[in-house]
């Protein structure tokens, strides 16, 4: 009798179970269209504040990045770099560079910063990307590791990126040809010229700042404590990661419109080189 008690109770949840099913596929149909919405939501968002033009003032950000214990001291500037001196040999009488911050520098006794951090971007990329819930959300509030009341936060945007001079801003190709050196002096610039910073505590950097992060290390070795450089190596560019660089580069120079850079219209190199990466 116990044991046919048993199945019964055993089928009888099982009959339940079915019956849920579909309310069960259902309701997770319907959570994972309303996480999709939301997601294309932000994702339109981030898209429009981005391309907004690059004015002086608040930062503006996301709706649902507002009242975060992190914006509370955000800021953004620029510096004006005169007379600038391209690794190329080429100079610029003046080069933007674009940078934000969060927290305040602290001093010790004798003048030297003791809490400046840096975090430099990956190619594409700007500043503003370290902006964000999956990043600033866990590092830079109230008790994390790199807690901006008691950390300045320096995140620049690398020349060629962002608010910075960049060859779209009008020069196109006849943009000075820079490479990490030229960006890394352009972040210095920012440091120590614009913000009065005299050390740095940190240089981290992700991707193609990871690989600024080694040349921070090499150019101004006495500069700062520590180097946490993220998703690179410290040597050249090789392999699978040149060949499809270089792929980029020949899909847009070797189409018929791209006129050396003066295009008047979309053209079909830059959705291959889109692809490509």
């Amino acid at each position: 009798m116990r044991k046919q008690f048993g199945v019964s109770i055993i089928t009888a949840i099982a009959l339940a179970l079915a019956a849920a099913a579909p309310s069960f596929a259902q309701d997770a149909q319907q959570q994972a269209a309303q996480l999709a919405a939301q997601q294309a939501a932000q994702q339109a968002e981030d898209i429009r504040l981005a391309a907004q033009p690059c004015t002086p003032g608040p930062v503006p950000l996301p709706q649902r990045y507002q009242g975060a214990p992190w914006t509370e001291t955000l800021k953004q500037g620029d510096y004006i770099a005169r007379d600038f001196h391209f690794r190329s040999g080429e100079t610029m009488a003046e080069v933007k560079l674009h940078y934000y911050t969060l927290g305040a520098p602290e001093k010790d006794a004798n003048g030297r910063v003791t809490n400046a951090v840096i975090i430099t971007h990956g190619t594409g990329g700007s500043g503003r990307q370290f902006l964000s819930a999956q990043f600033a959300g866990v590092l830079f509030g109230p008790g994390q590791l790199l807690d901006a009341h008691h950390y300045f936060i320096i995140l620049p945007d690398g020349i060629g990126h962002g608010c910075s001079s960049k060859p779209s801003n009008g020069m196109h190709m006849r943009f000075p040809h820079y490479d990490y050196d030229d960006m890394v002096a352009g972040q210095h610039a920012v440091v120590a010229d614009a913000l009065g910073v005299n050390h740095l505590l940190l240089v981290m950097g992700t991707s193609m700042g990871c690989m600024h992060s080694w040349v921070w290390g090499e150019t101004y070795p006495d500069f700062m404590d520590a180097l946490v450089p993220l998703a690179c190596q410290p040597v050249e560019i090789a392999g699978r990661n040149r060949i499809m660089r270089r792929m980029t580069l020949t899909a847009i120079t070797s189409d018929p419109a791209w006129n050396n850079g003066e295009y008047t219209a979309p053209i079909h190199g830059l959705q291959e080189a889109i692809d490509i990466l």
